[in-house]
């Protein structure tokens, strides 16, 4: 099966990434018009036939104000190529919205992310695409299939570009991600510390506590995500405080919102690396950037042409 019966769609979360993922597929966009009403109603038009196509929408959960009408966009989306025919519907969304949101943490507390799955699904959507769920349960809360990609095989080939490996060790910033950082670890034969940290409330840490030897190390601190940088920046301070050489910061989702340009600009962090699952628009040097359109590009042909994704788990495609 060739490529030509792909339809790519975009939302206008992150244009950028949709050029990115059409250019690898050598796929034009399909022409789509989303408005705003002046009462703030989303409004969308198709401007040319999907019937009985393959069509794929990529749009990514981000923004202070914006990540509302950017989910309500994707569910429009979904619907109007439902009602125009089209054969499957896979939505293509790199950072998963209200994914922190998982699960009953206190009385009373919803669990949004498996909302926003029943949404997804209720609108028509066949398959998801997503890229390194907060929590891996969340694939659970659909009755469809979904792709939960991996942002490491990027990450791991960067650190071995970019990084003096011999005198470096991996960090969590908290328990939960203890798992991530000792997959990374075996890979590249390190050795990895954990920080474990309390909070007072949400997005709010009190007190950080040391778990390994980290003197004279470059420390590598590996989350799935960076929102205000509170995290990052105290853990930082931790890590240098017991005799760090240097930290550098490793998230997939590189969120910064709220005032976290401050927070790195003032951090003794000396690199933020992050991926392009949402965009990025920080004016410090600090920040650089991992392409992940390729991977995104090739679990849409993959799945289009009926080939296992499973490759994409531990390979990262040639940029």
């Amino acid at each position: 099966m060739s490529t030509n019966s792909i339809k790519l769609l975009a939302g206008n979360s992150h244009p950028e990434l949709a050029e990115l993922i059409s250019k690898r597929l050598g796929i034009p966009l399909s022409k789509v018009g989303v408005y705003q009403y002046s009462n703030k109603e989303t409004s969308v038009t198709i401007g040319e036939s999907i019937r009985d196509e393959d069509v794929y929408i990529i749009q990514t959960g981000i923004g202070a104000e914006e990540i509302n009408d950017f989910l309500m966009e994707l569910l429009i989306l979904i619907h109007a190529c439902k009602a125009a025919s089209a054969r499957r519907i896979t939505a293509v969304i790199p950072n998963f919205p209200y994914a922190r949101q998982d699960r009953k943490d206190k009385s009373r507390a919803p669990i949004t992310a498996k909302l926003v799955a029943n949404l997804i699904q209720t609108a028509g959507c066949d398959h998801v695409i997503t890229m390194d769920l907060h929590a891996s349960q969340i694939q659970g809360f659909f009755n469809i299939p979904v792709d939960n990609l991996y942002a490491e095989p990027s990450t791991l080939s960067y650190m071995k570009k970019n990084i003096d490996l011999a005198s470096a060790i991996l960090v969590s910033p908290d328990a939960g991600g203890a798992k991530r950082v000792a997959s990374i670890a075996d890979k590249l034969d390190l050795n990895f510390a954990l920080i474990h940290k309390e909070r007072q409330k949400a997005n709010e840490v009190s007190r950080m506590v040391l778990v390994g030897d980290v003197t004279d190390k470059i420390c590598l601190l590996v989350d799935d995500m960076a929102d205000t940088c509170g995290t990052l920046a105290k853990a930082c301070d931790t890590l240098l405080q017991h005799g760090a050489k240097e930290v550098i910061s490793l998230v997939t989702h590189g969120i910064f919102s709220g005032d976290a340009e401050a927070k790195i600009a003032n951090s003794k962090l000396s690199r933020i690396v992050c991926t392009n699952t949402v965009p990025v628009d920080l004016d410090t040097p600090k920040v650089a950037q991992i392409d992940i359109s390729p991977i995104l590009a090739e679990a849409i042909r993959r799945l289009h042409n009926g080939e296992s994704v499973s490759y994409l788990f531990t390979h990262a495609p040639e940029a």
